[in-house]
Parts: structure tokens; C-alpha cells; sequence
């Protein structure tokens, strides 16, 4: 079986639109037909203007077909010429069928059919014919329409409007000679040729009412012959009544801090993360030496209630002035321990390395004199003090006086 191609198409450019009419369902079909002499086949092009359905019959289907339709006449006794012969008779003879003046005087009617998707006959008192047509898909059946069916009605329609003289009223050559060129200026441009002719203002409103009244538009539209340009400038939005205007609210821009204050900030916070010092003591001219404490000399932080304890001090024997003897602090890993004095020589000496030794209460050893007794309460003091940031820091610090480093 062979379907309806590009090819076929434009064999069927060329043939005219023949129509008839369905009484059952009062739907007219237009269908075109081509057949060809040479390779003694044919072909049907249908169409509702919704649908298109094709069927395209090769030589001995074309044969089968005239004698199923046909029973009377035989062909099994013909010779091949002759069969030939007879062919090419009888598609000559449905050529004539498939005209304007032949197809008045057939009978048109839908059949049932399990072979195809429509199915119809044509006939008269001595013949019969039957299509077996397919449906066609819907691209191009879009192209079929469009190229033989609307361009050439809407060039007809610029020709039946743009000629001077009515197109019934003249002859067929005039007709003829019009319609030549009217489609060869619109198949150079056919965008222009299609604007040129339904953007006329009788033409659009012509079939604007034809295509209302068709379908049963109530109150259909008035045809125009002459339209005004209309004013394309957009509607501006409505002005608002003028209202007192506020002042504007005026915010003040954040002052940066002073200097100082930065300078007193960046202070505090170099202090709180610099580690605590034990406070010095102050500074006596008059003191001539400095001893490293014992292991005696270390006061442990205790309970409520416990008081500093004295340490047992060595006293110079000097010539000048008597020996004061002030605690010290011990040194840290990043100094050497301060030297023993000429006049301890058995005083052991200590790395600065070692581990430190735990802590031992030592006796108070009274001092004598006056002198003594202030020397011994400021020692108590600060040897207190010292012992409080001994024990947090684990390490003591010499302490200078008088200028000088014990």
C-alpha cells in the first residue's frame, strides 16, 4: 500500500476542488483527483477543512478495484495488451468521472469499511467507484490545506475586491488574465501579499461579519470601509492633590569615639590580659644587703585566721650599720637566683632550674632595738604580700634596693 507524499501534493496543484455533499450528516467534503497515463495509476485527495484523508492506487490495484465494483466486467480472458489497453480506457474514463461536470451527476455516499479510516462511492445507473482513503497526519495535512485551499482563496479575495470591474461580470480571459497577476505579485512576497489584502479595512470587516454570521454571532459586526488612526499614547496614572509637605527627619551620624576614649579602651584590655605582678616594696637607701630566704622563709596561705610568721634572718655584723633582713622573692625560670652573701658562706645555692621545695613554717626570731621592731613589722608585711603572689605565681623575685640587686 503507498501513502499520499510531498510528491503526490503537488501532483494535485494543479487540479481543481470538486465538492459533494454528505445528506446524512449535511457536511460538505472537497477532494481533488490525479491520475496518470503513463504508470496507469491514480490518486484521491479528501477533505472536511478539518480533516484530510488520501488514497493513492498503483496499476493492478486500480484493476482489482474496477472489477470488485464492477463484477460484470471481466478481464481474465484478455490478453496482457489488451488488458493494458483496458486499463488505461477505464482510467481515462474515471478521469472524466472526477471532473467539475461529471461529478454533478454521481451519487455520493459513505460506506462501512474495515480496510480504511473513510470510505465512499460514487455511482451512477451503470457504474460504481469506490475510495478507500486514509487519514493523513497533521502536518501535513496544515501544508496540504494551506497551499491548496488558503492562499489561493486569499488571493481570490484580493482579486475579487482590488479589480476595478465586478469579477463575475468579466470575460474569462479578462478573469484569467487578472488572476496571473495577481499570483505572480504575491508569490514573490507572499508576506506582503497576504498583509496587503486583509489588512484593507472592507476586506477584514467583510469577513469579520461573514465568520459571525456563519457560526450564529448575535449581533454581528458593521462592515467598514474607511477606519481613523486612534490616539496610541498611554493613559497617565491620575495626579494626586498637592499636600503640605513634611519636613524631612533629619538623623544625626554617629560621632566616632576620641581618641582618648580608644587610647583608655585598648589600656584596660592591656591590662586585664597582662598577668599580675606582686607590688613591689619601697625602695631604703639604707639597706646594705639582701639575702636569698630559706625554704623556712615560705608562708603558706592558710585559713581565717593566720598570721604572717617572721622569718629567721642572719644579721650582718657591720661595722656602719646593723643588717636588716628583708624577704625576697624567689627567682623565675627566665632569671638566675640572686648570689649569697660573703657572709652566709654555708647558705647552700639553688638552680634556677630545680624544682622548688615545699613549703616550711619557720620560727620568729625577735630583733632588738627599736629600729628592729619597724624593720620587722615592714618585713611581716611584705614578706605577706610576697607570699601571696609567690603562691600564685610559684616563684620568687629578688627585690631591689638602695640600687642595688641581692
Amino acid at each position: 500500500m503507498e501513502y499520499l507524499s510531498e510528491e503526490h501534493s503537488k501532483l494535485l496543484l494543479a487540479k481543481e476542488w470538486l465538492v459533494k455533499v454528505d445528506n446524512d450528516k449535511s457536511t460538505p467534503y472537497l477532494f481533488k483527483f490525479y491520475a496518470s497515463t503513463v504508470d496507469l495509476n491514480c490518486l484521491i485527495l479528501i477533505t472536511d477543512t478539518k480533516h484530510v484523508w488520501s488514497e493513492v492506487l498503483p496499476s493492478h490495484r486500480f484493476a482489482r478495484r474496477w472489477q470488485d465494483c464492477n463484477p460484470q466486467q471481466r478481464t481474465e480472458d484478455l490478453l496482457p495488451d489488451d488488458e493494458d489497453a483496458w486499463r488505461l480506457e477505464s482510467l481515462q474514463f474515471l478521469t472524466t468521472l472526477h471532473t467539475i461536470g461529471g461529478v454533478a451527476d454521481l451519487a455520493f455516499e459513505f460506506v462501512k469499511t474495515s480496510y480504511s479510516d473513510l470510505a465512499f462511492e460514487l455511482r451512477n445507473d451503470t457504474f460504481r467507484w469506490r475510495w478507500e482513503a486514509f487519514s493523513v497526519g497533521p502536518t501535513m495535512s496544515a501544508d496540504i490545506l494551506s497551499k491548496h485551499l488558503i492562499m489561493p482563496l486569499i488571493s481570490a479575495t484580493h482579486l475579487a475586491f482590488f479589480s476595478g470591474d465586478p469579477v463575475g461580470s468579466l470575460p474569462e480571459t479578462e478573469v484569467q488574465k487578472a488572476a496571473d497577476r495577481v499570483g505572480r505579485i504575491g508569490r514573490r512576497a507572499v508576506d506582503t501579499h497576504v498583509k496587503n489584502t486583509l489588512s484593507r479595512p472592507l476586506v477584514a470587516t467583510t469577513l469579520r461579519r461573514m465568520g459571525a454570521i456563519f457560526n450564529f454571532v448575535p449581533d454581528p459586526p458593521r462592515i467598514v470601509a474607511e477606519v481613523q488612526t486612534p490616539d496610541l499614547r498611554p493613559p497617565s496614572p491620575p495626579l494626586r492633590p498637592a499636600a503640605a509637605s513634611e519636613p524631612p527627619i533629619l538623623r544625626a551620624a554617629p560621632t566616632p569615639p576620641a581618641p582618648q576614649v580608644l587610647l583608655a579602651e585598648s589600656s584596660s584590655r592591656a591590662e586585664k590580659s597582662a598577668p599580675r605582678m606582686p607590688p613591689k616594696p619601697p625602695q631604703d637607701d639604707s639597706s646594705v644587703t639582701e639575702e636569698e630566704p630559706d625554704d623556712d622563709d615560705f608562708v603558706p596561705l592558710g585559713g581565717k585566721g593566720k598570721e604572717p610568721i617572721a622569718d629567721h634572718r642572719r644579721a650582718d655584723a657591720g661595722p656602719s650599720s646593723p643588717a636588716r633582713s628583708v624577704p625576697s622573692k624567689r627567682a623565675t625560670p627566665d632569671h638566675a637566683a640572686p648570689p649569697v652573701s660573703r657572709n652566709s658562706p654555708n647558705r647552700p645555692s639553688r638552680d634556677s632550674s630545680s624544682p622548688l621545695p615545699p613549703p616550711k613554717k619557720s620560727k620568729r626570731m625577735p630583733a632588738a632595738g627599736s629600729s628592729g621592731d619597724d624593720s620587722s613589722s615592714e618585713e611581716q608585711k611584705t614578706r605577706a604580700a610576697g607570699a601571696k603572689g609567690g603562691a600564685r605565681r610559684g616563684v620568687k623575685q629578688p627585690i631591689k634596693r638602695g640600687g642595688k640587686w641581692f
